[in-house]
């Protein structure tokens, strides 16, 4: 029986021991029965689902205190889709193949999926894996695509636009997990130190690394809530991130919105300075994310759990600040993200030289955080009609859970005669404004400048 056919008994889960799986006297009990790096993947998405469910610290600490920790973690194993699917890794069978290959871009937002191959997290899970350094990200599509890669890091809006065929071929895609939030800023060329106000940037160059990127939707967003139209008043250019701070020198471009370690890159450099990090635009905002095929998924499914499996004992990994520093180490080489270490674990340790004379502090400039909130999807799926890259009518939620997979769950909880929660989406800010994944169209509605439709 697949993993998630598997009939779901809440009422035993609760009944039968003090851990999250109701099979243990205690939850250290339960963690000390896990293969290794299991207990490591439960507490991750644990903690992920008790941040849906209790968006605030005083809430969530107010609930611990009433129920104690095993209660909470077996109410939450019991409500949200992550606990199932850490569940399906664990019981995932033999790879189909244990060759892999998983395209990757060297950039820092694919910290988890690079380091998984030097600091051995693949090889534990029977995998021999080559992790591909690819030119763009028209290319890591074509090649995913193609078939050259089982999976491949991509933007977290590119599984969206390939399944609805926005720029290739529709090919229905899944994103299993998110690689990273936050990480990524506003780099600005020197020569606009004294230029901070982005009602003046009028005429602007300012590069992007992709059309379906939440670089480029986030600061369009940025450029329009401060009166500048992004499709008339600036001119937007996708430059594949190795290329931008090349391009920035050469005064080719005045700035571009990329991944941290390209703009600490052009810090480093002296070409450039940070303006703002994406985390002040929208704090916790997803970036890439792990990405496959979902006939692949169907064909592999015991491949393909191995390698999320994989990548998400490197993602609690990377979560932990005491361990950027040895995976900077990890990921700084050539074959990797071919940066200077120092580059790397200003990224990664958020301390860092902003280009204007400061060293800022600030340990959650890149975090990582697996869940695949539809909620994300949806949110991108808005932009992309406001921007013109979608015509028509939207079924936001029917797309956002066909391609972001943290619904698993909900199936096995109806076969059950259980109510899914709505934990797989969440509201958040972005720039003051409050988004509701129940309400799209209204938030649509509310932004003066748009591309018409």
């Amino acid at each position: 029986m697949a993993p998630f056919d598997k009939p779901f008994d809440a009422k035993r889960r609760f009944a039968r021991g003090g851990c999250s799986c109701g099979s243990h006297a205690s939850q250290a009990a339960h963690e000390a029965a896990l293969p290794s790096g299991d207990a490591a993947i439960e507490r991750a998405v644990e903690a992920t689902m008790m941040r849906a469910l209790f968006p605030h610290q005083a809430e969530r600490r107010a609930f611990l205190r009433s129920v104690g920790l095993a209660t909470a973690a077996a109410a939450v194993s019991q409500f949200l889709p992550t606990k199932f699917v850490a569940e399906a890794f664990a019981e995932a069978g033999k790879p189909e193949k244990t060759d892999l290959k998983i395209g990757f871009i060297p950039i820092t937002c694919a910290t988890p999926i690079i380091m998984a191959k030097p600091m051995g997290f693949y090889e534990k899970q029977g995998l021999n894996v080559d992790v591909v350094k690819t030119a763009g990200w028209a290319v890591v599509r074509d090649k995913t695509l193609n078939k050259e890669y089982d999976a491949a890091h991509m933007l977290a809006p590119m599984p969206l636009a390939i399944t609805m065929g926005l720029g290739s071929n529709p090919v229905p895609f899944a994103v299993p997990a998110i690689e990273n939030v936050n990480g990524q800023a506003i780099c600005l060329a020197n020569k606009h130190k004294d230029n901070r106000d982005p009602k003046n940037w009028k005429g602007f160059k300012l590069a992007i690394p992709f059309d379906y990127s939440n670089h480029n939707y986030l600061l369009r967003y940025y450029l329009a809530e401060h009166g500048i139209d992004p499709d008339t008043d600036v001119q937007l250019r996708s430059v594949p991130p190795p290329e931008m701070v090349a391009n920035l020198r050469a005064d080719n471009i005045d700035g571009f919105l990329a991944p941290d370690n390209v703009v600490q890159r052009a810090v480093y450099d002296g070409v450039g300075f940070i303006h703002i990090l994406s985390k002040e635009i929208w704090d916790g905002h997803p970036c890439c994310s792990f990405s496959v095929a979902q006939d692949t998924i169907r064909d592999m499914p015991n491949a393909t759990a191995a390698m999320l499996r994989a990548i998400l004992q490197a993602t609690a990994y990377a979560s932990k600040a005491e361990n950027r520093k040895e995976i900077a180490a990890a990921i700084a080489p050539a074959n990797y993200l071919n940066q200077p270490l120092t580059v790397v674990e200003q990224v990664l340790t958020g301390t860092y030289a902003d280009g204007l004379g400061s060293v800022k502090k600030d340990p959650k400039r890149v975090a990582f955080d697996p869940f695949p909130y539809e909620s994300f999807a949806i949110w991108t799926l808005t932009q992309m009609k406001r921007w013109g890259q979608i015509k028509g009518d939207v079924d936001y939620a029917a797309v956002a859970k066909q391609v972001y997979r943290a619904t698993d769950a909900a199936k096995l909880m109806q076969q059950d005669g259980l109510t899914p929660p709505e934990a797989t989406t969440k509201t958040f800010v972005v720039m003051g404004k409050t988004f509701d994944p129940a309400k799209p169209e209204e938030y649509l509605d509310s932004f003066k400048i748009k591309r018409a439709s």
